[in-house]
């Protein structure tokens, strides 16, 4: 599968997100959809290089479609790293344009990039070359003080020449003086028109858009002005919104979860990785929001919560958890 072609567009992708998409909770969203494109967390290319390169980029093969999202602004190391995630099977190499941490401003990457538009496209220029792959970048509008209408149209203009497959968007400035990494993904204003300019002046140009978006009715709204969506916080604290992608974005036959199948697997994936040395809180911590809102869910969340943080705990506790579910169902 060719990523980006006409055919094989991404419509809707979880977002990478630090601390959270690791290869358990992809593997966990999988069992969900099988059509999103899903990320990995941001990995720096030069622990990419020279870090412990199966934890940092090791996954299952059920995760593709899987892009690896790279942090970096050094265009060479980008380029190795970009052949280590090519090598290691990803289907996409993203590059972070967005992300305003303290460990992104203090290695001038992420987020500080959009104010050097000519690094970003030396970085996707040496990427392309070095892989065969789709080379991507997740950006913001702008940051601080840029004006968000000639900030992101040069950045464009500069990557798509330079060969980028597409650009996702966070419709909002990163500001990196004043404000922590958690207030940017909130407190900026979120301008979604700003994103549908960019799809509209470059229509042949794949354009996804990120923020705020935390229904597939929304995403669906978003695919009339945009090329693809992606949803980060929502689909991670309500896990179920995911069981519906593959219908309502894809067009895809109507399903229903077999939650005790999904429960068996998940339990597996937890024996899998205590016998590798892993602790089942590893797997279960992103299971916490699975049933939302229903009967059972507040224990549910209490066992996966407390129950599963202990040193020996097992699959069996997933089981408990799921009982709670059931019974409450009765």
């Amino acid at each position: 599968m060719t990523l980006y072609s006409q055919t094989t567009r991404p419509r809707f992708a979880i977002a990478p997100m630090l601390d959270w998409t690791d290869r358990h909770c992809r593997f966990f969203h999988r069992q969900l959809t099988k059509k999103a494109l899903l990320y990995s967390e941001m990995v720096v290319a030069d622990a990419a290089i020279h870090g412990n390169r199966q934890r940092l980029l090791g996954f299952s093969p059920p995760e593709h479609p899987l892009a690896l999202q790279l942090g970096g602004s050094d265009p060479q190391k980008l380029a190795e790293a970009a052949k280590i995630g090519a090598d290691f099977g990803y289907d996409e190499i993203n590059l972070n344009v967005g992300c305003p941490s303290d460990r992104v401003q203090s290695g001038t990457f992420g987020a500080c990039l959009m104010l050097e538009p000519e690094t970003v496209a030396r970085a996707v220029a040496a990427m392309k070359q070095a892989v065969s792959l789709p080379v991507t970048i997740k950006c913001r509008i702008g940051v601080d003080e840029q004006d968000t209408d000639t900030a992101l149209d040069r950045l464009g203009a500069l990557v798509w020449k330079a060969g980028a497959d597409a650009m996702w968007v966070h419709a909002r400035k990163a500001w990196l003086k004043g404000l922590s990494p958690k207030e940017n993904r909130d407190i900026p204003p979120l301008d979604y028109q700003r994103v549908y300019r960019l799809k509209q002046d470059n229509a042949a140009r794949f354009v996804g858009i990120n923020g705020g978006v935390a229904t597939l009715r929304e995403a669906a709204e978003h695919l009339r002005s945009v090329d693809g969506v992606m949803i980060g916080r929502a689909a991670y604290h309500n896990p179920q919104l995911l069981a519906d992608v593959d219908h309502k974005i894809y067009g895809a036959p109507a399903t229903t979860v077999d939650y005790p199948a999904l429960i068996d697997t998940m339990a597996a994936c937890i024996d899998a990785h205590i016998a590798s040395g892993g602790r089942a809180a590893h797997v279960t911590r992103h299971m916490v929001g699975l049933f939302h809102g229903q009967a059972g869910a507040r224990r549910w969340r209490q066992i996966l919560s407390t129950d599963a943080a202990h040193h020996d705990a097992t699959s069996e506790v997933l089981h408990k958890a799921f009982a709670c579910i059931t019974t409450a169902e009765e």
